[in-house]
């Protein structure tokens, strides 16, 4: 049988242009690694059309169709590998089955650079924001520390509390997800690498089950959604809807997300969502000075009130009975290796290096 009469009986129409078009997703890909100007304008005005589709579209439903999709993987692969068994190999038809499920797989690649991977090529975020991080000494990050821990005293008779000591979202969720997308609105005329959205987040249901991956929040590439896990404090949550609302208007090394989601809060006129913001980039500031000077990290720690502490307790002792896990540890070297894999060095450790980014920001030290 010759290879024309091959490929038209196993080889359907959707495998080979799913196949075509992963070719061409894949030459995008190389150009942008090789040219963060290209990977720039891509993501602006191409990746943000399919992201925006896909949103847009997904926002119409209650729920996340990315959880949906994924709970039902696992069963919906068993179902397909069973009908493979029965009925397609008896039928003489498993070739083509083959060539369609690698068409499909074509398909979730070509989205995921399409939608996302690209945007881990683009101009670095202090480029981007004109900081000046290069110069940044241990006595900046501590500086901007006591700035950020002076401000949320400041803040302290805005917050409400609950009788455990934990800041309370005084809005529902919905609300929050308006008061977001008001303040990313602020910034697309300055930050023009944001691609403009206005969809909300959506909660994670299997928010409990997911708390033992360590996973805070997902954006599912394939349906646009900006996934968060509600089993955290509500600050936490604020925050991780800021982040993966970044991830899903062009934004994806994690620190710039973390930036992104920092500045969206802190420039928010709402008391509460700046409080958010300033008590996990306090966290992750001194986290830096831990590492980096510990003298100055005890230093740092008397300028700490006893109410963000609280908070920083309840946050550990709430997520402890997840943290030793298997499934944690396991999700923990599969993003580690998915970041790698995006070239970010630092793997799952590049959450904390928006300690620079907001530092630069908080000081002023813009490039001149």
């Amino acid at each position: 049988m010759k290879f024309k009469d091959i490929s038209r009986k196993y080889i359907s129409r959707f495998a080979k242009v799913s196949a075509c078009g992963f070719s061409v997703c894949i030459l995008f890909k190389l150009i942008a690694m090789a040219s963060p100007a290209f990977a720039d304008f891509f993501n602006r005005y191409v990746s943000s059309l399919f992201r925006a589709t896909a949103a847009y579209v997904t926002s119409v439903l209650p729920f996340s169709l990315g959880e949906a999709i994924i709970i039902m993987m696992i069963p919906l692969a068993a179902i397909y590998l069973t009908y493979c068994a029965v009925c397609v190999t008896k039928s003489g038809r498993l070739p083509r089955h083959i060539f369609n499920l690698i068409g499909v797989i074509c398909t979730l690649l070509s989205l995921f650079i399409i939608n996302f991977s690209i945007a881990y090529d683009c101009t670095p975020m202090e480029d981007k924001a004109n900081l000046d991080t290069k110069n940044l000494s241990t006595a900046d990050i501590f500086n901007a520390c006591v700035t950020v821990l002076e401000e949320l005293d400041d803040l302290e008779s805005s917050i409400v509390r609950d009788k455990n000591g934990a800041a309370v979202m005084p809005y529902s969720f919905s609300e929050m997800s308006k008061k977001l997308n008001a303040s990313y609105e602020k910034l697309y005329g300055e930050y023009k690498f944001l691609s403009p959205l206005g969809v909300a987040p959506k909660r994670i249901v299997l928010s409990k089950p997911m708390t033992y991956t360590g996973i805070t929040g997902i954006y599912t590439f394939f349906t646009g959604e900006a996934n968060v896990n509600m089993n955290f404090p509500d600050y936490a949550v604020t925050f991780t809807a800021a982040h993966e609302m970044a991830h899903q208007r062009g934004v994806a090394p994690e620190d710039e997300a973390n930036f992104v989601a920092f500045l969206v809060c802190y420039t928010s006129d709402d008391p509460y969502l700046r409080y958010c913001a300033l008590v996990e980039i306090a966290n992750y500031l001194s986290n830096s000075l831990y590492y980096a000077d510990e003298e100055l990290f005890y230093e740092v720690s008397e300028h700490f009130s006893n109410n963000i502490l609280t908070e920083y307790r309840l946050y550990s002792s709430g997520f402890a009975p997840y943290s030793d896990s298997v499934v944690g540890e396991v999700s923990e070297t599969v993003n580690d290796t998915y970041l790698k894999s995006q070239g970010q060095a630092e793997g799952t450790a590049s959450y904390g290096l928006v300690s620079e980014l907001a530092a630069a920001y908080i000081l002023g030290n813009y490039k001149r």
